[in-house]
């Protein structure tokens, strides 16, 4: 395990930037690498294979809300052992009349990062990040790295601290 500024290069660019140039220096420097297999990214078989807890992993999704013809893209973190409340927290919170888990090739085109691995580090800045409170009161937890292969683990705060953060009660079921 390493700090993940020190292993920039195996990160995505998104990811590696965001680490690089986030103005919360603390919380960068909080933020660890763990290397994993990439076959077993996804979060139940990881939880399994690893002896991961879900209470400690949290999952990153992309929700594309609509109201009209306009489509606002958002980054929402929740607890692997909870899911985000898209038909009426997120989309309430956004001001939107639909919403859902955006398209994968969107997501993945847009983010820069691996389906899979997408994480709250390093999404467009123009974007909402809606964090569950759960997650932001958690002493660490670990996220996707924007690769299939590894995962970031991070004290709950210093997700809060992201840009464009927003902690919402009620985010997650």
């Amino acid at each position: 395990m390493s700090t993940a500024l020190e292993v920039r290069e195996q990160l995505v660019g998104p990811v590696a930037d965001a680490l690089t140039h986030w103005a919360a220096r603390e919380a960068a420097e909080s933020v660890l690498y763990v290397d994993t297999d990439p076959g077993k990214a996804d979060t139940t078989v990881f939880c399994e294979v690893y002896d991961v807890p879900p209470e400690v992993s949290a999952n990153c999704v992309v929700v594309a809300a609509r109201r009209g013809g306009d489509v606002t893209l958002a980054g929402c973190l929740a607890l692997a052992s909870t899911r985000v409340d898209v038909n009426k927290a997120v989309r309430t919170h956004l001001g939107a009349r639909k919403a859902s888990f955006a398209p994968m090739d969107t997501a993945v085109e847009l983010t820069g990062m691996e389906y899979g691995g997408i994480t709250p580090v390093g999404l467009p800045s123009s974007w909402p990040l809606l964090i569950d409170e759960a997650v932001a009161a958690a002493p660490y937890v670990l996220v996707g790295s924007g690769r299939r292969r590894g995962k970031l683990i991070l004290p709950g705060w210093a997700l809060s601290r992201l840009p464009a953060a927003e902690v919402l009660p009620g985010l997650a079921a």
